[in-house]
């Protein structure tokens, strides 16, 4: 923010105040604000205009600094963002398990270096429900501005070295506007997340501000029209708060309404106007950066709580919003960038550096331990669970290596997923006899039906398919007659991940026969029954056959949400309703009783020990049946010993009968 000598603008610190107004409101879900996240671009195009007076300004009178503008940034941006930072690795050495709190170092290093938008391109979209679980998923915005601020002189600089003059420059601002504007258009179709995060399709939002910055600079308009100007920007600024929402595609063509308007309202450069000059937006406007910093925060710890849809403690974080803005502002913000001006530059930047690495190496060290032992022994015990999976998961699952689990005598072979890893160990002690053992051979995420092929498998040859080809081959020879258990998380090949932390693409299926599927949509399900019985037949032929029900996914891992609760002196037990579960399920239901119909395959179904007629249970007396949400671990795989003793009870029988 420029201080308020003689170039300060008041309009754009006016302007500021609406941008941030608009993002914490929309941020809170107060209604009426849907389009709130617009303010961000207002942003972008202030932040634009600001950067092109300055180094505009310098290139042309040969006076820029390249070391003292990269410098300026960060004592502009960085004391603010790292006081943050401190505060929230101390909140989350209180508040947060382990698995958070490695996000949480990682999320801080991330935005401490400027590449948090690159981070969270790779974790989910910013409109998705997983956002409110991010601390400082906001600072995306700040790491695009970095990475324009780093590249936008370096690019004048040399410009100028060739075609000096305010021509050229106006015309690179223009050229680099409309190229970016082009990829940002083409990415919000094809890859809208990328289109909402990357710089190369943001950067003409703040080329737009330069553009302004050259023109306003020698444009001189009359009293009437700069009002027209003004009222027309704050129109479209308001009609994109007011009209627009989430379910827009962002940034599309709509993104012209507030970058329009704001690049009008700062043309129209009306100092002391009713719409940016009142004490209120200029109060609000100065401590705007501050208050966009703390302001999410708060949002995240409301959504920890449970408290996002209380009236009260909504109007408690947009007030302490207010009030924590206020006192970044007045002493970190402005004490600090005085106190770094008065000294060397190079001081100045030893002080930012050693300060940021100090910061930057503390969340690593977060990141890679999460510090578990921080924590109560009770909550350390349930969270430990989410490590209680078989002990043999890398050398059996990780190489898709065949493997014995028991005895020599093998009485049963096991194929599948890591499902089948998550429970091979319970069917190796159904067995009757500890001489007997159980053959296993798996791959994580592999459908155990031999023409399918995985979505994004991208590796030639791809190993799920090596590994069924390889099955495939062998099966017919191997230890024929003995049971065949296959087990698979059938339901997420079929119906897609459910919409949980870190899923990028829910509800798409993850598996393809003629072509690719968005949603499982009736042609693909009918495909995909139609394949799944055809494999199970083929496996059939030489085995009996037994397939195991999908066994029920939780919404969340079970260990982290039941030491949350812990944590926070809750006691619950997780579950998921039954019918919520045949209704995902009903498609490979139907798949596998068709199997068995058509192939005599055999159905194992792990719901009498794992529900009752209501619940499914990913808990039981307080204590994790799962490692995660959807693996069951150690302790919990042993509630299905019954169900997989059935078979060699079934096997004895018949023997006894042939004798």
């Amino acid at each position: 923010m420029a201080s308020r000598g003689g170039d300060f603008r008041g309009d754009i610190n006016g302007l500021r105040a609406w941008a941030v107004i608009a993002v914490v409101l929309y941020h809170f879900s107060v209604p009426g604000f849907g389009g709130g996240f617009i303010g961000v671009d207002v942003f972008f195009v202030i932040s634009g205009f600001l950067m092109a007076g300055i180094v505009c300004k310098g290139v042309e009178g040969q006076h820029f600094s390249l070391a003292g503008f990269y410098l300026a940034r960060a004592r502009r941006i960085l004391p603010a963002l790292m006081v943050l930072v401190i505060v929230l690795l101390v909140l989350g050495w209180i508040l947060l398990m382990p698995k958070e709190y490695q996000t949480l170092g990682k999320h801080a290093r991330e935005s401490l270096l400027f590449s948090s938008n690159l981070r969270y391109l790779d974790e989910a979209g910013y409109f998705d429900i997983t956002s409110h679980e991010k601390w400082l998923l906001h600072t995306w915005t700040l790491s695009v501005e970095w990475q324009f601020y780093m590249l936008y002189p370096l690019v004048l600089l040399a410009l100028s070295r060739f075609f000096p003059g305010r021509q050229p420059l106006l015309a690179a601002h223009l050229l680099g506007l409309l190229g970016s504007f082009g990829i940002c258009q083409y990415l919000s179709i094809r890859q809208p997340d990328a289109a909402f995060f990357l710089l190369q399709s943001r950067a003409w939002e703040m080329l737009l501000g330069g553009v302004v910055y050259l023109l306003g600079d020698k444009i001189r308009l009359p009293l009437r029209a700069r009002h027209f100007l003004e009222v027309v920007g704050g129109v479209f600024i308001i009609a994109a708060v007011l009209l627009l929402d989430a379910s827009v595609p962002w940034p599309g063509t709509a993104v012209l309404l507030p970058t329009l308007g704001t690049a009008l309202i700062i043309l129209a450069s009306r100092q002391n106007s009713m719409l940016t000059g009142s004490w209120v937006a200029q109060w609000l406007g100065e401590r705007s950066y501050s208050i966009y910093l703390w302001h999410w925060p708060l949002v995240v710890l409301l959504v920890y709580f449970g408290l996002q849809g209380s009236f009260l403690p909504v109007l408690a974080g947009l007030l302490l919003s207010l009030l924590l803005g206020h006192l970044s502002y007045h002493c970190v913000e402005g004490p600090v960038r005085v106190w770094l001006a008065q000294k060397t530059k190079v001081r100045s930047a030893a002080w930012v550096v050693v300060c940021l690495v100090v910061i930057a190496v503390s969340a690593q060290m977060v990141r890679r331990s999460g510090f578990p032992e921080r924590l109560p022994e009770a909550v350390a015990q349930i969270e430990s669970e989410r490590h209680n999976n078989n002990p043999r998961l890398e050398e059996c699952l990780g190489e898709a290596m065949p493997c014995v689990f028991g005895g020599e005598q093998i009485g049963a072979l096991v194929i599948g997923d890591s499902h089948a890893d998550s429970v091979v160990t319970a069917i190796a002690e159904s067995l009757p006899s500890k001489q007997q053992g159980v053959y296993f051979q798996g791959k994580s995420a592999c459908l155990m039906v031999f023409t399918a092929h995985k979505v994004s498998g991208d590796e030639e040859p791809e190993p799920c398919q090596v590994l069924k080809d390889d099955l495939r081959e062998k099966l017919p020879t191997l230890y024929p007659g003995k049971p065949l258990i296959v087990v698979n998380r059938t339901s997420v090949y079929a119906m897609g991940e459910l919409p949980m932390p870190g899923v990028k693409h829910p509800g798409r299926p993850t598996v393809y026969f003629t072509r690719q599927f968005e949603t499982p949509a009736t042609e693909f399900l009918r495909d995909f029954h139609q394949h799944y019985v055809a494999s199970a037949c083929e496996l059939s032929e030489h085995h009996p056959l037994y397939l195991v029900r999908p066994i029920p996914e939780m919404m969340g891992s079970v260990p982290h949400l039941l030491g949350r609760a812990m944590l926070l002196g809750k006691q619950v037990e997780l579950s998921v309703t039954r019918s919520a579960y045949e209704q995902r399920n009903a498609a490979v239901w139907a798949a596998q009783d068709e199997a068995a119909a058509r192939c005599g395959a055999q159905i194992l179904d792990p719901l009498p020990y794992l529900c009752d007629e209501n619940n499914c249970y990913g808990s039981r007396n307080g204590w994790p049946l799962y490692v995660d949400d959807d693996h069951l671990s150690e302790f919990g795989n042993r509630l299905l010993i019954p169900m997989f003793a059935q078979i060699f009870a079934e096997v004895e029988a018949g023997a006894l009968a042939h004798e």
